[in-house]
């Protein structure tokens, strides 16, 4: 493909079971994911019920594999509301975690989705320091451009927004020369389950088919490799 200025990622959290299905189909599809994991919790021990679904994180054997071609980064060591911690604390969910992950999966870490999304100036702070270029947070744009500060990066949408549909096909009108545009979906894959989504997680892949954009993981679609 020639070179655009306009590139599609996605963004999902907490390293789930559910993760292995999504995984197949972006691999299906030649699409790429940055999938933010929770190092110091990361076992299958770790689980929880949602609308009678059972959600378990996964034991660390295998991710590596599992997640080849797509980039791993931090959502903290065990998932804490991270403005409510000491600067101390704060400091040792993201070092460690970026540590863990760095070492585990060979790759350096450039990225974070803070978790519950909420963040303070201090934890950007701490985040920054550790080399965290960018870091998502709850919110949602609707729109495709590219702030300056992408320490508070909000997502264009969620995966299950009932827009996802007119701004793929706004996105696919854009013209690919100009500023850099980023059509970027998140969400939890434990939500497709939940939600019974999985269909229309493939709806939205087929969609996309049309666009003449680059697929790649966050860290690419910032311009940060």
């Amino acid at each position: 493909m020639e070179q655009t200025n306009k590139f599609v990622t996605f963004s999902f959290d907490d390293g789930v079971e559910q993760d292995k299905k999504f995984v197949a189909l972006l691999n299906e599809y030649g699409y790429k994911c940055t999938f933010n994991i929770n190092t110091g919790i990361q076992t299958r021990a770790n689980c929880w019920v949602n609308e009678g679904v059972k959600i378990s994180r996964m034991n660390i054997a295998g991710l590596k594999e599992l997640y080849a071609g797509h980039e791993v980064a931090v959502h903290s060591l065990t998932h804490p509301h991270l403005e409510e911690l000491d600067e101390e604390t704060v400091f040792n969910e993201l070092y460690y975690d970026k540590k863990n992950i760095e070492e585990w999966f060979g790759q350096e870490v450039v990225g974070m989705a803070y978790p519950y999304g909420t963040y303070d100036e201090r934890v950007i702070s701490v985040a920054k320091k550790l080399g965290i270029r960018y870091a998502r947070t709850a919110g949602t744009s609707m729109n495709f451009s590219v702030p300056d500060d992408l320490m508070k990066y909000r997502g264009t949408c969620h995966f299950a927004n009932r827009e996802i549909f007119r701004l793929i096909e706004k996105f696919s009108a854009e013209k690919a020369d100009g500023e850099r545009k980023i059509l970027y979906i998140w969400g939890h894959t434990y939500e497709f389950d939940v939600m019974k989504k999985w269909e229309h997680i493939r709806s939205v892949f087929d969609a996309l088919r049309g666009s003449d954009a680059r697929f790649v993981c966050n860290r690419e679609a910032f311009g940060l490799s």
